[in-house]
Order: structure tokens, then sequence, then C-alpha cells
């Protein structure tokens, strides 16, 4: 183990996530007082004496993500000018990661800026689940350890009935490579549905390509927010025969209007991770906790040793 003391630090994104990673790790969430002034800027202070320790602070990046991303940074600042001896950015979702390339003129490499900003602020490295995009961890100049929400749906999965005969699914082209790490998994076939987007929050998928006549399929996604191209690719895969369409989807910041869609039934079942806050509302949502994957990253981290063991799928 590391000669340093470790200490956890959680802002307003998550704490309830950050409390269980502290139980799994066996001990007490640090103290820290976030919250706004008036005028509606960030105020932070470290309750306790941290010169020397090994600091980690828990902090999706989810909705609203500017104000998250600011806490995120303005207590990384605290901890560095508080003499922490290393801290640790630990982000189970990292927001703005869909902007990581030029793809109109004039426009930003968001997730470029956002990296740069953690660095700047102090932190010495970066803990993160499913980034939307792996090339992330190249525009940091410091460590990034990727962990993958995998092991946990696979341990929920494994002996369910239904896997039998199922299908792995990517809901785009985009995907495919992921799907296929999760089928070489899960030793099942997989596929993929072609989709054209219409608008922000609308899809329309095209055609399919994989077995689905009489299948279960598993539809396997990064992310969602408005649920779009998860129930149009479940509408289509249903009107083709599919017996059941579940969707694994590591990272859930679902919206007013993905409530509704997820309603009408397409889906049979979403499975997904507490790594933002969720609300099921009584729709079949299954919530899987990463905190035990998360705590055993940081403890091995702390203890200066692999982290690579954690990763069971190899290349997605």
């Amino acid at each position: 183990m590391s000669a340093l003391e470790m200490k956890v630090f959680a802002g307003n994104a998550n704490p309830l996530l950050a409390k269980e990673i502290c139980e799994n790790l066996g001990m007490p969430l640090g103290s820290a007082t976030v919250n706004r002034f008036p005028d509606g800027e960030t105020f932070v202070q470290i309750n306790e004496n941290i010169r020397g320790c090994d600091v980690y602070v828990v902090q999706p990046t989810c909705a609203p993500a500017n104000d998250r991303i600011m806490e995120l940074l303005i207590m990384i600042d605290a901890m560095r000018r508080a003499s922490a001896a290393r801290i640790t950015a630990v982000i189970p979702f990292f927001g703005y990661a869909r902007q990581d390339r030029k793809d109109k003129p004039r426009v930003p490499i968001t997730a470029k800026l956002v990296a740069n900003l953690l660095t700047a602020a102090g932190a010495h490295r970066v803990l993160t689940v499913d980034l939307h995009a792996q090339q992330i961890q190249g525009f940091f100049d410091i460590p990034v350890d990727h962990l993958y929400a995998s092991p946990v749906f696979y341990a929920h999965i494994r002996n369910k009935p239904w896997l039998k005969e199922a299908t792995v699914f990517s809901p785009d082209v985009g995907g495919l490579k992921y799907a296929a790490a999760v089928a070489d998994m899960l030793n099942l076939p997989y596929g993929f549905v072609a989709k054209r987007r219409t608008s922000a929050t609308t899809v329309q998928a095209t055609s399919l390509v994989g077995e689905v006549e009489g299948r279960d399929i598993i539809l396997v996604d990064d992310m969602t927010e408005t649920a779009g191209t998860l129930v149009a690719a479940a509408s289509l895969l249903k009107k083709n025969g599919a017996r059941t369409v579940r969707a694994l989807v590591s990272h859930c910041m679902i919206q007013e209007i993905a409530y509704e869609r997820l309603g009408n039934g397409s889906i049979d079942e979403v499975i997904t991770t507490n790594s933002v806050p969720i609300e099921t509302r009584g729709l079949p949502i299954t919530v899987l906790s990463i905190a035990p994957l998360l705590a055993d990253a940081m403890r091995r981290i702390h203890g200066n040793s692999s982290v690579t063991d954690l990763f069971p799928i190899k290349g997605h």
C-alpha cells in the first residue's frame, strides 16, 4: 500500500455513489462544503486536513454539466492549495465526450478543453468509466485509468434464461466494435441497426444486419439521454420478429422525453449503472452499482498496483 493516507471526497453530482464507494473501501466520506453564493458562484471548502494525502474526488460531469465541471475544478484547486500529495478526479461519467473532434467548420473540441482544465486545476490523474470515445484518453497529459461497466453487466445477466437465445445488437454502426466485444464475452452472435438522425432528439432506424427472428435482443450503448436511438432500434427489431429487447446502457442521463419513450413498451428492460443519479419512475429500469468496481480501482491506484485485470473486454 501507499504510505500516503487515502481520503475520498464528493461534489454534488452523485454523493450517494461516493458514499457507497467509501462503504466498499471501509472508510468515511471526507467532509467538504460545496455550495453556491447568492450570485450563483460556486464555493468550496475542504473541512479536514489533507496535507500530504492521496485524495480522490468523485464527481460525474452530468447535467447540469457546466455546474458539475466547475465544482470539480474548484474542488481540485482547493485540494492542491491545501497541499494534497496526489489528486485523482474520479469521473464515472465524463461530460462533453461527444465533442471529441471537429466534424463541422469552426466548432470546438470541448472534450480536449475539459481535459486541459482538469490538468490546469491540479489533477494528477483521472479515473473514468466507459468514455464515449476512447481517444479522449489521449487528450490528457496526465494518466487516465479507463474502466468498463461490462463486468458489472456480465455478473448481472450471465445466468438469465433469456441469454441462451440472445443476439447482441449495436443501435448504430458506430457502436459495432463495442457490440462485437460484448458478444465475444457472452459467446453470442451480434449485429447492428442502421439509423438516420432527423433531428437532435429524433432518430429513424432504417435496416438491420444480424439474427433477429425469435431472438432475445441485447442492445448495447455507452449512453442515452432522450432514448431516441434505443427506442427506434427496439421498435424495428420487434417488427422484425425479436422476442424481447433489452438495453445495456452504461450511462443513463435520461430526460423527460426519454421517460415517455421508454413507457411505450418497445424496450422490455433497460439495465444501467448508477454512474449518474437516475429515477426509475416505475419503468422497467434496473440500476446496477459500479461502486465496488470504482472502489477496487481506487484501492489499486492508491496501492500503486495494476488496474488492468479489471478489464475483462480487450480492445472495446
